[in-house]
């Protein structure tokens, strides 16, 4: 079975129906993202996995347990990361980590250990005696990173980790979750960056309304919208030059679905699927046609997101 596991996940507010028969699995040692515009259900969906809601019908089983029965130990195995930054100003880093360690039961030696381990890990070794309040944005981050796994979880739940960052620590972030799926732990990540998601997460899905609309890696939810690339290739034409002819030509290659030519851009619509950029750049200078630009547009998680939602992901 997969390492987590949601089958007609329900969870209501009252008349509201937070989160509509959503299911889905996650895969050991995999970064999978869970994507939705605000009140899509995403973080309920979150902390029903985390334990932290209770919910009207479904089945949650996380490592073979079930969440309703077995609570207590899926508590030990996951560690959460949350949006809003949940650390003590009047302690140190090291304080800090040591605290939500020891809710986990952990003491002495091993406590001590895995608490510089995990300050280790984000980056922070060097402030262990550094409070919050005087720290950057993006340290106070990776600090709440290491409140969260310091406790060495198999299941890490990460909510909008880089909100508000700077460009290093947001590279630092996502070189550490891609580390601790390396050591073998399992992660469930949300972000507003769609960049981010495209980057690291194996498999992503799209929640909206309360409902699972796509699932998939990046490639499959992007040929829910489009199979074509559009390869754009800017040259000069001689005079006398058969352009007609020669994008009835082009358009007669494996793979291309269209071609469209405009002042010194013809561009060529071709099949995902097929790698057909070297051989239309081989027909080109066959045609001693120079090219002095060339580039392809392939449809991103951005396009989808608007096409399946109707919404951008703000």
């Amino acid at each position: 079975m997969s390492y987590v596991y949601v089958e007609n996940l329900v969870k209501k507010y009252g008349d509201l129906t937070a989160v509509d028969h959503i299911s889905f699995t996650v895969e050991k040692g995999e970064i999978f993202g869970l994507l939705g515009p605000n009140g899509a259900g995403k973080s309920t969906t979150l902390n029903v996995i985390t334990t932290l809601t209770d919910f009207n019908k479904g089945e949650v089983i996380i490592n073979g347990l079930d969440i309703r029965k077995d609570k207590s130990q899926i508590k030990q195995i996951i560690g959460m990361v949350p949006q809003d930054i949940a650390i003590y100003n009047h302690l140190s880093a090291y304080e800090n980590v040591k605290f939500f360690a020891s809710l986990y039961g952990l003491r002495g030696s091993r406590l001590r250990k895995n608490v510089l381990e995990a300050l280790e890990f984000v980056g922070l070794s060097d402030k262990i005696k550094e409070k919050p309040k005087n720290m950057s944005g993006g340290m106070r981050r990776r600090l709440n990173i290491a409140c969260g796994i310091a406790h060495d979880p198999r299941l890490i739940v990460l909510d909008e980790p880089t909100v508000g960052v700077d460009t290093q620590s947001r590279e630092h972030i996502l070189n550490s979750i891609r580390q601790l799926r390396d050591r073998g732990a399992t992660v469930i990540y949300t972000s507003h960056y769609m960049q981010e998601v495209e980057e690291i997460c194996d498999r992503i899905a799209i929640i909206d309304k309360g409902k699972m609309i796509a699932l998939g890696t990046e490639r499959e939810l992007v040929s829910m919208v489009t199979d074509v690339k559009s390869i754009y290739v800017e040259t000069r034409i001689p005079a006398g030059f058969d352009r007609e002819a020669f994008c009835k030509k082009l358009k007669l290659m494996p793979g291309v679905k269209a071609v469209k030519a405009e002042d010194a851009v013809i561009r060529v619509d071709v099949s995902i699927e097929q790698n057909g950029t070297e051989r239309i750049i081989q027909e080109f200078l066959n045609h001693r046609l120079p090219i002095d630009n060339i580039k392809s547009e392939v449809p991103n998680l951005d396009t989808l997101f608007l096409t399946l939602t109707g919404r951008e992901l703000r």
